[in-house]
């Protein structure tokens, strides 16, 4: 009977079962839409942002994404917005952590999965990925987005060529890639974008020319190339009677002035090889706003009605050869915020209009030939004479004179006496040269006129260590005295692609030798101010400055400065070195250091320190030393290019491959080893030591303060909680005992309280430590970094080498 009963009430059970089922699913339904989830807004969408979100290892940004599935009504901010139209994703724009640093990417990211999950989101018409430490090559499926109007990818890390596959985005208007290291030729094919706006691929490591493909075109409203290595003649921009903004500095380009259409604003070529006149058309230029033209080698007449263009509030000519008389009444525009006249070859009179501005620093006109100016202006004469000379060939007499000058040279250059012997040659030929000047005009006096022999002597009684700090630098050829001759050889007469960084008192100068040596040259001008004691003691010291972890100076070699008679210039040789530095192999998006090699680096640049600090005498201190001013030799040693010397120290450049100093200026302190400005240079290791263990940039004191903090913390707890903190990609390799050794030693040198912060001696001996607890552990262990197999130094072979 019971089952009977319940046989009958199946149908009563089926339909009540029916009933919820219908309206769970109307309920469901209703849910459905009051999310907008609709038909139209596809899940595979849904889908395609939480793997964006994921694959960005879940920046505070997109938290959002948690709390919604309305991905098209997301509040928009600077950092998120989401467009949709009609549920599709329009637009995504996504700004990693403020714009200031880009996040932490996971260790397995992948930019291939990651544009993979945007491709899928096929009606996107604006994408935006700005500051998120992207890295790896552009992959090729960009090119499936074929309805991108707007593709914006700035300041990430994103290498290799610009792929094929962007072209084929038929309706792009706006392309912006600044601030990447993209590398390879600017494609010809980027003309072939009909409706191209702004075309923007600053600050990357593109070489070779402009495609002349770009002067057709027409629709270009933005050309920005800047800070690359781009070089010769600009293709003709005259029938791109839209370009406003033309960006090329800090190229090569040149040697004629680029031909552009006369409704142009923005107009800055400043530090390039333009070697041309200044064409008249510029007059015509009545919507210009910004010329900088500054830094090349422009010559002929400057013509001054650019004071008065309509819309002119900025103009920067200094640094080139240009001509031409100024006068008291010439007008001006009323609204110009800077006026850079400053090294060129005008005469006559600063414009009233001008005059004064002067004092608000608006108006700047130092080093031209200007009557009745106070300054640096040099005697009407010098202007005439250059002007003439500008395209005079030097005489074949004084090629000859510094020819044979570079054979004697050569030949007398052999170990520490041939030294000295150079040196009183050098300053022979520059006192003659000099005698020779003073019959000629005004009497002059440089500071190698008074060099006496006495210093020679003072040469030759170092010799002995001299020859010892050689053997810690064995690898580097002899310190001598260059010819001239032989430095302009290097560098193609020192021409404009040699120069590195921008120009002030120092002027740095990549080149090759005869031998192939690579170098770097820094051109120094010395005044009368500075005394010959000082200056030869200061050559002393450079001189001993040759260790396997410093960047060495190789020689030197003096000049008469051609601009004025009153200065000298001092050209140090010092060696090149071309893998880049520290931080590009522990933070960068290529080939990175594995732990054991990262600890090598670190007693590297302790072994440097305490050579400045102990191995001359006396020693270098307060070095204000950071992780991009050690570089890397060609077997991937590690070599410091920052010292505190007054001679060096009008400039920071921190030069990929040439000696970077301190900004201390001429108030270094050499001359007693203090423990405090030790304690300094202590303080530096231990932030470089942080940028080793967390593998991202550290570029900020409060980046240290709360890096510190979060590594005291996690050292204080186990294991698992230390690996936490560290670079993703080196957690598999170190051993726990090395580990904490080198996180010890860091938070020991970041002390807060200077006296508590080890020696110098004290972080060698640990570093080194640490190194001995790793090697067995890494013995027995899986690497998957590591350099190549051309570089299987041992570890502890590069510890005993020093």
């Amino acid at each position: 009977m019971q089952s009977l009963f319940q046989l009958k009430q199946l149908p009563v059970v089926l339909m009540a079962n029916l009933v919820l089922m219908h309206t769970s699913l109307l309920f469901l339904s209703t849910l459905f839409h009051c999310v907008h989830l609709s038909d139209q807004f596809q899940p595979f969408q849904y889908n395609a942002l939480k793997q964006i979100q994921q694959f960005l290892n879940y920046p505070s940004v997109l938290t959002v994404f948690d709390n919604t599935w309305d991905f098209c009504n997301v509040e928009p901010s600077p950092f998120l917005t989401i467009v949709c139209y009609e549920d599709n994703v329009t637009q995504l724009h996504i700004t990693g952590n403020n714009g200031v640093f880009p996040p932490s990417l996971p260790r397995n990211f992948s930019i291939d999965a990651l544009f993979s999950s945007i491709s899928s989101l096929s009606n996107l018409k604006v994408l935006s990925l700005v500051s998120l430490g992207l890295w790896g090559p552009l992959p090729a499926t960009i090119g499936k987005l074929s309805s991108m109007e707007i593709l914006n990818l700035s300041s990430n890390y994103i290498n290799g060529f610009i792929p094929l596959e962007l072209s084929y985005l038929n309706n792009l208007q706006t392309l912006v890639l600044d601030h990447n290291k993209f590398t390879g030729q600017i494609p010809h094919w980027v003309s072939s974008f009909n409706d191209l706006a702004v075309l923007s691929l600053k600050n990357n490591s593109l070489f070779g020319s402009l495609p002349s493909s770009i002067s057709s075109s027409e629709n270009l409203r933005v050309l920005a190339m800047a800070d690359n290595h781009l070089f010769g003649e600009i293709p003709s921009l005259q029938n791109l009677t839209n370009l406003q903004i033309l960006d090329l500095k800090n190229n090569y380009f040149g040697p004629s002035f680029p031909v552009l259409h006369h409704k142009v604003v923005t107009v800055d070529i400043r530090n390039n090889s333009f070697k041309s006149s200044v064409p008249n058309e510029l007059n015509s230029y009545f919507q210009l706003e910004k010329l900088d033209i500054s830094i090349n080698e422009l010559i002929g007449p400057f013509p001054p009605s650019l004071f008065s263009l309509p819309s002119i509030n900025y103009i920067d000519i200094s640094g080139n050869k240009l001509t031409g008389k100024l006068f008291q009444n010439m007008s001006c525009n009323a609204h110009l915020v800077l006026v850079n006249l400053s090294s060129n070859l005008l005469t006559g009179e600063l414009p009233a209009c001008l005059r004064e501005n002067v004092e608000e620093g608006v108006v700047s006109y130092d080093g031209n030939c200007l009557s009745g100016e106070e300054g640096n202006q040099k005697p009407l004469s010098f202007c005439h004479n250059e002007a003439l000379a500008v395209e005079v060939s030097p005489q074949k007499l004084r090629h000859k004179e510094r020819k044979a000058m570079a054979v004697l040279v050569s030949s007398l250059v052999g170990g520490i006496v041939g030294l000295a012997v150079i040196v009183g040659l050098s300053l022979w030929v520059f006192q003659r040269r000099n005698r020779r000047a003073a019959m000629k005009g005004p009497s002059t006096r440089l500071i190698t006129e008074k060099l006496s022999t006495v210093n020679t002597v003072k040469l030759l009684s170092d010799a002995r260590y001299i020859s010892e700090t050689m053997k810690m630098g064995a690898n580097l050829p002899t310190y001598r005295a260059f010819a001239l001759e032989e430095l302009k050889e290097a560098t193609n007469n020192f021409s404009h692609p040699s120069i590195v960084g921008e120009p002030s008192l120092i002027q740095i100068y990549r080149g090759k030798l005869g031998d192939g040596t690579a170098i770097v040259i820094r051109s120094i001008k010395m005044r009368k101010k500075h005394s010959p004691t000082m200056f030869t003691q200061h050559i002393e010291i450079i001189s001993r400055l040759r260790h396997n972890h410093l960047v060495s100076c190789i020689g030197h070699c003096f000049e008469c400065c051609p601009d004025d008679s009153t200065v000298g210039i001092v050209y140090f040789v010092f060696e090149s070195l071309p893998n880049g530095t520290l931080r590009s192999s522990i933070c960068g998006g290529g080939v990175r250091l594995n732990w054991a090699q990262r600890i090598t680096a670190g007693i590297g640049v302790a072994k440097g320190i305490q050579f400045l600090h102990t191995g001359i005498m006396p020693g270098v201190f307060s070095n204000h030393l950071k992780i991009t001013d050690v570089l890397l030799d060609p077997n991937f040693h590690v070599k410091i290019c920052t010292y505190n010397l007054p001679l060096l120290a009008h400039q920071n450049a921190g030069l990929m491959g040439g000696a970077a100093v301190s900004s201390n200026g001429l108030k270094s302190n050499i001359g007693g080893r203090e423990k405090e400005e030790e304690k300094y240079d202590i303080y530096d290791i231990g932030v470089i030591l942080m940028e080793i263990l967390v593998g991202r940039p550290i570029m900020s004191q409060n980046d240290v303060m709360v890096v510190k903090d979060i590594i005291q913390v996690s050292n204080k707890m186990d294991d698992t909680a230390r690996r936490s903190i560290v670079d993703p990609t080196i957690i598999k390799e170190c051993s726990t005992e090395s580990l904490k050794t080198v996180m010890d030693i860091c938070l020991r040198c970041l002390s807060d309280d200077p006296t508590a912060r080890p020696s110098i001696e004290d972080i060698l001996w640990t570093l080194q430590f640490a190194a001995q607890l790793q090697d067995p552990w890494r013995n027995d262990s899986h690497h998957i970094h590591h350099l190549s197999d051309s570089n299987p130094n041992n570890l502890q072979e590069q510890i005993s080498r020093g």
